[in-house]
């Protein structure tokens, strides 16, 4: 089958043909069309897991993708062969991953059927991105007329948290470019910030003098979320996705929240399915490329949504 391999960690992504991979008992095999491209996907790449799990290489990236079961293992009985099915694939050892032609997994992985009122595509822009959002809202314990800021929200993370914490009855101020304001305003954001225009904690904290509920930060170093600390109400929370949080110095400000690692599966997965399906949720896509533009979507900068390569 074609894949996309990198042969070292920190390697470049390039087209190879490697072994289909077999169903194997409670596995199914999947012929992908699509594969949703994340963040963390150049991070597996550069070793982000070589000291927690084996990895084999050549290794095939990719954690998202989504495409038609095209065999089933003995035992399986959740899904049938030509089921669209769509999930989040990252098991030991790492490199079997959905930048390829096709995929063997566990079927009782974080694996979901795909609705038919959602494309493949759709699909496969959804899992990672949409399940860190959700359990971000989840953790937070969001409600309704509570002031949340939402920093790094134009990428495909934020874009699925803003609508989600619109629809908790929240207040949202969403950080991004002047030319990406539209899109956030339609996904649910009440405000806009530019964090171009200047120190964008104090762009915030004029806007907001008596401060915020809630803090999510997708992007910031330590040092830039410290900064932005000063903006959260005492009592507030504060999330970071990126491991940015130091925990003892936010109890000390009398603050909860921390570090959150997605460990959502397959429940809230068709959850999220669910909500898209019926109209409640947008997936936004910005891009779709050929699976052979893996070198240069990985790691570029300025997300706006999901970029999805088409396998």
């Amino acid at each position: 089958m074609h894949a996309m391999v990198v042969r070292e960690f920190g390697g470049i992504p390039e087209s190879a043909e490697m072994p289909v991979p077999e169903a194997g008992t409670g596995r199914i095999q999947i012929r992908l069309a699509a594969a949703g491209a994340n963040p963390v996907d150049r991070k597996i790449i550069d070793g982000m897991l070589k000291d927690h799990l084996p990895h084999d290489f050549p290794m095939i990236p990719g954690v998202d993708g989504a495409g038609t079961v095209s065999a089933v293992g003995a035992g399986v009985r959740a899904f049938a062969v030509g089921d669209r099915v769509v999930g989040r694939f990252l098991t030991a050892p790492v490199g079997h991953g959905t930048f390829a032609d096709y995929i063997a997994a566990p079927a009782n992985g974080t694996i979901a059927h795909i609705p038919d009122e959602l494309t493949t595509v759709q699909a496969a822009a959804l899992p990672t991105a949409g399940l860190t959002a959700l359990d971000l809202g989840d953790t937070a314990e969001l409600a309704a007329g509570q002031t949340v800021l939402i920093v790094g929200a134009a990428g495909g993370v934020g874009s699925f948290l803003v609508q989600l914490a619109a629809t908790a009855g929240t207040r949202v101020i969403a950080t991004a470019r002047p030319d990406d304001t539209d899109r956030m305003l339609r996904l649910g954001a009440d405000e806009v910030i530019d964090y171009t225009a200047g120190p964008l904690g104090d762009a915030v904290a004029r806007a907001h003098p008596d401060g915020v509920d809630v803090l999510f930060d997708l992007v910031s170093s330590p040092e830039a979320l410290t900064d932005l600390l000063r903006l959260v109400r005492p009592g507030g929370r504060v999330h970071s996705v990126l491991g940015a949080v130091d925990e003892a110095g936010l109890r000390a400000r009398g603050l909860s929240g921390g570090n959150i690692e997605s460990t959502g599966g397959a429940p809230q997965l068709r959850r999220l399915l669910s909500q898209a399906a019926e109209g409640e949720l947008v997936i936004p896509i910005a891009a779709t490329r050929p699976l052979t533009d893996a070198a240069q979507v990985l790691g570029a900068p300025g997300a706006r949504g999901k970029t999805v390569l088409l396998v």
